[in-house]
């Protein structure tokens, strides 16, 4: 059977008994159907639950099964008798309907109602999409009515977004046509994944804050340089009415009937690749245990998980579940589609991709550490026991999970693990990879030399140009967000396994004032996605009883 399939054949609780799992009264509860709801409950700032982040070494294009493991991980930790949830993303509807498919998990290791959390869910991205838009109609209004901010048209920051990708939307000229239409300006369009307002609800505290950081976000400059505050419009009150619902976390369940709660979904390849600050700390209030990831390799998601999320809201991981499968380790080490060879020289070669995330994690962050691999059906004895025995050299445990297959069943010994590392308390306290009051490009330096391995960073003309204003500007203290690509500890996707020595580029910078953090963009990634030649979208169907075929 595919994922949807198993999941149609799985009888889900009604959500308010999910929700009792948890000891959320009804009152706290907007159901959305039968099997989702919000939960409008405060979390506490300060919980007492253990924090389980998922990340994973660096994917191929069809990603590891990341989300896999933080579902059966969960499960299995439910097995064990133990109070647990999840803390997850909502997937976005470009990577569903473009490479990837779905983003609930797999196998016997989902997340459910699948369909519905795949497609619209409770539509928080939607709600997002809309206030973006709407400050993006505020601007372009205020400049067509005289522009007494005397924006600048050539310098407005704000761009449009779809959740969608499309290429085509990159770089547009709006307000065409008569005079009625508004100026003509440059324009375009990031995914909403990449919002700043995504951003901005995922690290909020409450509809207060959300408030404070709608307001704080910068447009643009006006002709004299000086930035322009979307509060400059009165815009905060309006973004922030259109976001009242999408504040609040969702709940629904996994297959084996464990609550997840599931909020937010900035990439982390654009963006900081994390939940909301809200949820996690929502699963840590009502559980003992909560197993949360962060997006793409550990480079990307887990640096800004620590960096960006730790800080921001003071959380810190009890324990590290670090994902890494054959398939991986073997693209990263040379391997090729269609191959006749056996794949373990290239697997041995990729090994040093896996060694660069164990010491990132280990030596600069100090985090406890576990590895998973991610077993596949055509893998190997011989393959997983080279990848534990290379892991055993570095002094941390290796676990095989089959949770695709087994669901909770399957992830036991590293269930067993996880709890023991995350219930061990340790003297060692969090680390960063840099200090807030270094210089913008001396923190981006240091996550491209200690992180990536990078020999040194060149920036652009027009990055240089941003640097020196934002350097003497009240964000210079902000923490960094690195968009890259996922593909390689580098900018470069090509260069695979762990390259060092190499020059990192960054193309541009961008505030997020609102969000909190300062962009640098490397390379030739882009804001928006486009969709490959053969879209996941174009082998979906839908009957006349609107049954779904296709969705993985």
């Amino acid at each position: 059977m595919g994922d949807i399939e198993i999941a149609r054949n799985t009888q889900l609780s009604e959500i308010s008994a999910v929700a009792t799992k948890l000891g959320i009264a009804n009152d706290f509860l907007e159901p959305y159907g039968k099997y989702k709801a919000k939960i409008t409950l405060e979390p506490n700032k300060n919980p007492t639950g253990k924090l389980i982040l998922v990340t994973a070494v660096n994917p191929t294009p069809f990603g590891e099964g990341k989300t896999t493991i933080s579902i059966g991980l969960a499960d299995a930790i439910a097995r064990l008798g133990e109070s647990v949830s999840l803390a997850l993303r909502e997937p976005s509807l470009g990577p569903v309907f473009g490479i990837k498919g779905g983003a609930t998990g797999g196998g016997f290791a989902q997340v459910a109602p699948m369909e519905d959390i795949n497609l619209h869910f409770t539509g928080d991205f939607h709600a997002i999409t809309t206030a973006n838009n709407f400050l993006s109609s505020l601007i372009d209004n205020h400049i067509k009515h005289g522009n007494a901010l005397e924006l600048d048209t050539n310098q407005i920051e704000w761009r449009r977004c779809l959740d969608l990708n499309d290429r085509a939307l990159r770089e547009i000229r709006c307000g065409l046509g008569s005079k009625v239409n508004g100026p003509p300006r440059d324009d375009g369009f990031n995914i909403t994944a990449a919002s700043e307002i995504m951003s901005a609800l995922c690290l909020s505290d409450d509809l207060a804050d959300l408030k404070r950081r709608l307001g704080n976000i910068v447009i643009g400059q006006n002709i004299n340089g000086k930035l322009i505050k979307a509060s400059a419009l009165n815009a905060e009150n309006a973004m922030t009415i259109l976001l009242k619902n999408a504040i609040f976390p969702n709940l629904v369940q996994t297959l084996e009937g464990t609550p997840a709660i599931i909020h937010g979904g900035p990439f982390a390849n654009i963006a900081h690749g994390c939940n909301s600050i809200r949820a996690t700390r929502l699963s840590m209030s009502l559980s003992k245990f909560t197993v949360t990831e962060a997006g793409f390799g550990a480079d990307l998601g887990a640096e800004k998980f620590l960096d960006i999320k730790c800080r921001v809201s003071g959380l810190s991981p009890d324990a590290v579940v670090l994902v890494a499968t054959t398939r991986a380790l073997k693209y990263n080490g040379g391997y090729v589609k269609g191959s006749t060879s056996d794949g373990m020289q290239e697997l041995k070669n990729g090994l040093k991709n896996l060694k660069g995330h164990i010491d990132n994690l280990l030596n600069i962050f100090s985090v406890k550490l576990v590895v998973a691999i991610n077993r596949f059906s055509d893998d190997t004895d011989a393959q997983i026991k080279t990848i534990k025995d290379f892991v055993s050299l570095a002094g941390i445990k290796c676990f095989t999970s089959e949770c695709w297959a087994l669901g909770g069943l399957g992830c036991l010994n590293l269930a067993t693990e996880v709890i023991s590392l995350a219930s061990t308390s340790s003297s060692k306290p969090l680390l960063f990879a840099y200090d807030l009051e270094m210089t913008i490009a001396e923190k981006i330096e240091q996550v491209a030399t200690k992180i990536y391995g990078a020999k040194k960073v060149v920036f652009s003309e027009i990055s240089l140009e941003k640097l020196a204003r934002l350097n003497q500007s009240e964000y210079a203290i902000f923490p960094i967000c690195i968009a890259k690509t996922q593909y390689s500890f580098s900018q470069d996707p090509k260069l695979l396994g762990r390259p060092s020595g190499f020059e990192f580029f960054i193309r541009d910078i961008q505030l997020r004032a609102g969000a909190g953090f300062i962009v640098a963009i490397a390379g030739d990634i882009m804001l928006m996605p486009g969709l490959p030649a053969n879209p996941a979208a174009i082998n979906m169907t839908i009957d006349e009883k609107g049954i779904i075929s296709g969705l993985f």
